[in-house]
């Protein structure tokens, strides 16, 4: 049993039978009355984010978890197959564990994380930023390059992104993974 003196972010706990993790907290201390720690925190198995805010010294019950550095191999039928970079097991996970699953390329390497009770992965963390091959989209007009319009564009993996109009068929570009979104042209 933890308390919310524990609470960091990142820390792992069982709330009303879920698992969720801290996004965000911030401890409180009012002039008047008791102290408590208002908090953000996501469900690791719907991503749906909450806040709650409890009172100080108040008991939760943690969850111990594991990091480990997988490799994606394959997609088929069963789900999304990896490979333990240490010790070469491999393991099948669900594409709902996955947050943005048309970001994966064979090779990749992510973070699963494993809840240690049962063994059973929770979430599958993509990179932050990747490089990506631009395969398909429409060229850009010159001219209409003053406003910042977007077009799509198909990635390598069969994903679609909106990029400036200036981008054009094999450029290579920084994706975020968290929106999905375009960052930059790669060096």
């Amino acid at each position: 049993m933890a308390t919310t003196s524990d609470i960091k972010n990142g820390f792992t706990f069982k709330h009303n039978q879920d698992i969720y993790t801290i996004v965000e907290f911030q401890h409180v201390k009012p002039g008047k009355g008791p102290a408590f720690v208002r908090t953000k925190f996501k469900s690791l198995s719907t991503g749906k984010v909450l806040t709650e805010t409890f009172p100080s010294g108040h008991k939760i019950t943690e969850v111990r978890v594991e990091r480990h550095k997988m490799q994606f191999l394959y997609k088929d039928d069963m789900g999304y197959h990896f490979m333990n970079n240490v010790t070469y097991e491999q393991a099948t996970i669900a594409d709902y564990l996955i947050e943005n699953p048309g970001m994966l390329r064979e090779g990749d390497t992510v973070e699963v994380l494993y809840n240690t009770e049962d063994d059973s992965p929770l979430t599958v963390d993509l990179p932050q930023y990747i490089e990506m091959e631009i395969t398909y989209t429409e060229p850009g007009v010159k001219g209409d390059t003053a406003t910042n319009t977007l077009k799509p564009a198909t990635v390598e993996t069969g994903a679609e992104v909106r990029v400036p109009l200036f981008i054009n068929i094999g450029d290579r570009i920084k994706i975020d993974t968290r929106t999905n979104s375009y960052v930059e042209r790669a060096k």
